[in-house]
């Protein structure tokens, strides 16, 4: 059983499993966030082309519910409720695309830092290019004046 722990512990707290548990967490805040969006900003406007109520209460009525003399409802309707199906569909374009983005971004960001580290490279490398050119010629010189 002290095995068990010890390698439970080895993994539970590897930087892998707590980078891909910081993940998940941020991505859950994000999914809420891509929510809001679609439901607060973007259905709006499909409402408003649309003329329909809200995007995820778009329903197809397959079979009307049977009610009995008394009112009551003895068979529920059989509904498509494709606007929720829809829904779920633009809030993972637009988490596809925010992801993307960002990606892109850090990948853009990521060859520039890159880039500038090679540079300082090639430049450092330069410097002890010249530096060793420098004393040779001192080097030099100083063996013509001895010849001198």
């Amino acid at each position: 059983m002290k095995k068990f722990i010890e390698e439970f512990k080895e993994f539970a707290f590897k930087g892998n499993v707590l980078d891909m548990a910081i993940g998940v967490i941020i991505g859950g805040a994000f999914g809420k966030i891509v929510t809001a969006l679609v439901e607060n900003i973007i259905s709006p406007f499909i409402t408003l082309l649309t003329g329909a109520a809200k995007l995820s209460d778009w329903a197809f009525t397959l079979k009307d519910a049977v009610v009995d003399a008394a009112g009551e409802v003895t068979t529920e309707a059989v509904v498509l409720n494709f606007g929720a199906f829809l829904q779920a569909v633009i809030d993972f374009f637009i988490v596809a695309l925010c992801i993307f983005l960002m990606l892109k971004a850090l990948m853009k960001a990521k060859e520039k830092f890159e880039n500038l580290k090679k540079k300082e490279e090639e430049a450092e490398e330069e410097e002890e290019e010249k530096t060793e050119l420098s004393v040779l010629l001192e080097i030099k010189e100083l063996l013509e004046k001895k010849e001198n």
